[in-house]
């Protein structure tokens, strides 16, 4: 079925009586409705005869849409104008839609096709207020979509229909426009609800059109902006050359920001990231700001953004993992046992991304930091390598003995030579991603002089409420810590700082009875002397 343009608009014919007898044309595809011009072909033999019996008779026709496997209650009544064959041979009519009708039982005929009585709906005469404000309204809103497709005609064509119903009826020739919705519009008799209709679609259309006129124009100053970075890009390469500078920035420059497009990060960190690239692009090779900036980006991109080892949380497997690395010490691996646990509930109740986000809120989440507290070589560092393991956690040392700088653990300022990440960084580039179990060795041995406090650096560190935005001096960016597994060790708890000691639980490792040492050398430290050694088993006797 093929609309025609909907220039012309003629008036309902008058000459309608209170009851018809009419062929009934059922529509497989489409809806006609009153005032529309259309071609349709006739496939089936049921459309043909049809046809035929309105041509012998007052060339009036019933069309009804088919809805499932039935037809709707109301039809539209037209006049066949004109009958011929489409280019491929087949037979088609051009009909006018007249009014709508309401269908009606079948009735016999001598004439071809099904013919069924109708019932005429007569369009009421008075116009409502309300409903010539929604006139004015429809036509302003067809003016807008016709400004944004460029095309006057569709508003141009209402200029003539004034009727609110025949002004719905016009929607019709909107070719976006479902064909159940279409139906709803034939079947809904009252003028001004169908106008109601009719206008909130093409107040749909039009929002649509301005979302994807919003797109279109951000998408054509993104392209502009591209292509005149891409000039002046080209304008700065131009003038390296003239200068003898090397090409190599371009190559690193180009570099830089393909890292940067493969990098999952938070917004605020990749608009600092960008900026320095940018300011890395246009400062010249002979200045020294141009090595700085190159080896803070260097040291940004080495951090594993974006990186988690995968974690198992197994308490079985973690006691058997601690049992074979270490004798004796049931009660301190009896502690690190329900500590994992309670990692584990947590987790598989869905605890740890709760507590995340409140942490993130500015609430201080819950989460205490072991602290293996025992005279050296007591296996507390060991420890710490064996809940990594058991976690499946990549693992790193961070050794505080002697430290007296703050910016030890918080970095240097870039503004001083030779500035660089602290320890923290440093130790999450090391592990090469997010989530590693870090020992902090020897908290006890923590300095404090004019240089500052680094326990109180520290402190942040070590605070689920603060740590998710830790910021380091040296690249002044927010760093998340949140899914980092802290362990402390020392070997005396006198030294460590008050509000240290309190974030801390304190783990007591006070050596190994005789029996324990006897078996930590046999099943140990036999096998590994041994090995050193170059001997067997079965070259040594003890």
């Amino acid at each position: 079925m093929t609309e025609a343009s909907p220039e012309a608009t003629p008036e309902v014919d008058s000459h309608e009586v209170d009851e018809l007898r009419l062929p009934l044309l059922p529509l497989n595809t489409g809806v006609v409705l009153p005032q529309m011009v259309v071609t349709l072909a006739l496939e089936s033999a049921e459309g043909r005869d049809a046809a035929d019996g309105a041509i012998s008779g007052d060339r009036r026709i019933l069309l009804v849409p088919r809805v499932g496997s039935g037809y709707t209650r109301i039809g539209t009544v037209a006049r066949i104008e004109n009958e011929g064959e489409l280019p491929g041979g087949q037979r088609a009519l051009v009909l006018r839609g007249l009014s709508r009708a309401v269908v009606g039982r079948t009735v016999p005929s001598d004439e071809p096709g099904v013919w069924v009585e109708a019932d005429p709906v007569a369009e009421p005469a008075a116009v409502s207020g309300r409903a010539r404000e929604m006139v004015r309204e429809y036509r302003a809103v067809v003016r807008g979509i016709a400004e944004k497709l460029g095309n006057p005609r569709i508003a141009d064509a209402l200029a003539g229909v004034d009727d609110p119903g025949a002004l719905a009826d016009t929607a019709g020739w909107a070719p976006d426009l479902s064909v159940e919705r279409k139906v709803e519009l034939l079947e809904e008799l009252d003028p001004e609800a169908r106008l109601e209709k009719a206008l909130a679609w093409v107040r749909e259309t039009l929002a649509e059109l301005d979302v994807s006129e919003q797109i279109r124009n951000r998408v054509t100053e993104g392209m502009d902006k591209t292509q005149r970075e891409f000039l002046l890009r080209q304008q700065m390469a131009a003038i390296r050359e003239e200068l003898g500078e090397s090409g190599d920035s371009e190559d690193t420059v180009a570099e830089y920001r393909t890292k940067l497009a493969e990098l999952v990060l938070p917004d605020d960190v990749r608009n600092t990231i960008e900026r320095e690239v940018d300011k890395f692009e246009r400062t010249s090779e002979q200045s020294p700001e141009h090595g700085w900036i190159r080896t803070w980006l260097d040291t940004v991109f080495d951090i594993p953004w974006g990186q988690r080892s995968e974690e198992s949380l197994d308490v079985r497997d973690a006691r058997a993992i601690l049992d074979a690395d270490h004798n004796g010490l049931d009660d301190v691996k009896d502690r690190i046992v329900e500590y994992l646990a309670v990692r584990k509930l947590r987790a598989d109740r869905n605890m740890v991304d709760r507590e995340e986000s409140e942490a993130k809120k500015g609430r201080r989440g819950a989460g205490a930091i072991l602290a293996l507290v025992g005279p050296p070589g007591v296996g507390k560092t060991s420890l710490g390598e064996s809940v990594a393991r058991s976690l499946g956690r990549e693992f790193v040392r961070v050794a505080l003995g002697g430290v007296h700088d703050e910016a030890e653990l918080r970095g240097h300022r870039r503004t001083y030579v030779g500035s660089r990440p602290g320890r923290i960084v440093r130790a999450l580039t090391e592990a090469g991603t997010m989530n590693p179990v870090i020992v902090l060795d020897e908290v006890d041995k923590l300095g404090n002089d004019w240089r500052g406090d680094p326990s109180s650096a520290l402190l942040e560190v070590l605070d689920p409420a603060q740590n998710h935005t830790f910021r380091d001096h040296y690249l002044e960016v927010d760093l998340d810590l949140s899914d980092v597994l802290f362990l402390a060790t020392a070997n005396v708890l006198e030294t460590i700082p008050g509000p240290l000691l309190d974030r801390l639980e304190i783990i007591r490792l006070d050596g190994y009875t005789e029996e324990e040492k006897v078996a930590i050398a046999r099943d140990h430290l036999l096998e590994r002397q041994l090995e050193r050694n170059g001997l067997t088993a079965d070259d040594v006797t003890v």
